[in-house]
């Protein structure tokens, strides 16, 4: 994608959107840690709704090690692998207490050493919490930077060290949740919405120009006409 493509792709994105935020539903950093941590192969609708059960319980790393990993399960037992998540949780808010008073760190190298917290997590941490200018890579930014050419990629490393390349300055803070929005309504695993999509005619995915609209048409997007142009 050409660097003035890659502008206003983003733009739009933004115009759409101005100030986008996590589905996740959090009010302090280690209530966004427990909630990205139990979001691996879950949605954020499982995730809120198994935290609006625990959090009104325990929502500090003491509380939570007052819980026990038992009991945890019992308000978590509704997401995917909810035993080896209740584990490192426990784990985790160990580590927060012992070596971090209590507090979720802000750097990298700090988050990724907690149990069940890889770079996704920490990235995610990190730009939500911190408003630092990352991009964590999930399936959903893996197939729009794959799909797009936007940033294409073997892994998500790959992937998210591409866009950390290509993404104007302006919009790196946001350029995470732009995508991954984009990924989940729009332009979707098995049947993208590119009809309705904004950016259709910046996107370098041939299959896009075969995308029919609801009624069998081609959306007027596919050829630029209410996307507009660059």
């Amino acid at each position: 994608m050409k660097v003035a493509h890659r502008h206003e792709f983003f733009r739009r994105l933004a115009e759409l959107d101005p100030e986008p935020k996590t589905e996740l539903v959090y009010n302090t950093p280690f209530e966004l840690l427990v909630a990205v941590l139990l979001s691996a192969q879950a949605t954020d609708i499982g995730v809120n709704k198994a935290t609006a059960r625990l959090f009104p319980v325990a929502n500090t790393p003491q509380a939570i090690l007052e819980l026990g990993e038992e009991r945890l399960k019992g308000y978590i037992n509704s997401i995917g692998l909810f035993n080896s998540k209740a584990k490192n949780l426990i784990a985790t808010c160990a580590l927060l207490i012992e070596q971090h008073e209590g507090q979720v760190p802000g750097t990298r190298p700090a988050l990724e050493a907690l149990p069940g917290v890889g770079r996704k997590t920490a990235n995610v941490v990190l730009n939500v919490a911190f408003g630092q200018p990352t991009i964590a890579v999930d399936t959903h930014i893996f197939r729009v930077g794959n799909r797009t050419g936007l940033a294409r990629g073997k892994t998500p490393l790959a992937v998210e060290l591409r866009l950390l390349k290509v993404v104007p300055d302006e919009f790196r803070q946001h350029a995470h949740h732009w995508l991954i929005l984009h990924g989940r309504y729009v332009c979707q695993a098995r049947k993208p919405r590119c009809w309705e999509c904004r950016v259709a005619d910046l996107c370098a995915w041939p299959q896009r120009l075969r995308t029919p609209a609801p009624g069998g048409k081609a959306g007027k997007d596919l050829q630029g006409g209410d996307a507009g142009s660059v």
